[in-house]
C-alpha cells in the first residue's frame, strides 16, 4: 500500500514539474506577435475532428457515452470561445496584416483547465460510472470543441477587424 502511495505522489509531482515547464517556456514566448493567417485556422481543428471521427468510428462510445461526449463537446465550444476572446488581435494599419499574440488571461485560462482536470482525475470519475476508454472519448470531445470554437471565434474577430480597417475615413 505504501509504494503505490508513493507512485501515485510521484506521478502528480512529475506532471506537476512538466506543466510547470511547459507553462514557464509557454508565458516567455507569450508576448511574441505572431502573423495571423485566417485561411489556416480551419487547419488543426479540421485535422482533430478526423482524428475524432476515425477514433469514433473504431471504437464508438457506448450507452451514454454518446451523450457525455455531446456535453463534453458543448462545454469545449463554450471554453473555446472564451480563450479565442482572450487573444489578442491586432491589424496593422497599411497593411492591413493580421497578427496575433496570447494573453495572460489565455494562459491562466488553459492553466486553471487542467488543474480542473487534474482535479476531477485526482477524485476520479466513479461516481459517473466511467471507464478509461469513455473518458478518452470524452476528453476527445472537449478538446475538439474547444480547438474549433477558440479558432472560429478568433476568425469571425479577426475579420470584422479587417473589414473595419479597410473602409476609408471620410474627413469630416
Amino acid at each position: 500500500m505504501q509504494a503505490d502511495g508513493q507512485s501515485s505522489l510521484l506521478t502528480y509531482v512529475i506532471t506537476a514539474v512538466v506543466i510547470a515547464v511547459v507553462f514557464a517556456v509557454r508565458w516567455r514566448r507569450m508576448s511574441r506577435v505572431r502573423p495571423l493567417k485566417l485561411e489556416r485556422l480551419w487547419i488543426l481543428p479540421g485535422l482533430f475532428a478526423v482524428l475524432v471521427g476515425i477514433t469514433f468510428a473504431m471504437t464508438p462510445p457506448v450507452g451514454w457515452g454518446w451523450a457525455f461526449c455531446l456535453a463534453a463537446l458543448v462545454l469545449g465550444g463554450a471554453l473555446g470561445w472564451t480563450r479565442g476572446k482572450l487573444m489578442r488581435i491586432t491589424v496593422d494599419p497599411e497593411t492591413h496584416a493580421l497578427s496575433q499574440s496570447s494573453s495572460p488571461a489565455a494562459m491562466l485560462f488553459i492553466l486553471a483547465i487542467v488543474a480542473v482536470r487534474q482535479g476531477a482525475r485526482a477524485g476520479g470519475a466513479g461516481w459517473l460510472h466511467l471507464d478509461a476508454l469513455a473518458m478518452t472519448d470524452m476528453l476527445m470531445s472537449l478538446a475538439l470543441g474547444l480547438f474549433a470554437a477558440q479558432r472560429l471565434e478568433m476568425f469571425l474577430r479577426a475579420r470584422r477587424m479587417l473589414a473595419t480597417a479597410r473602409r476609408p475615413v471620410i474627413p469630416g
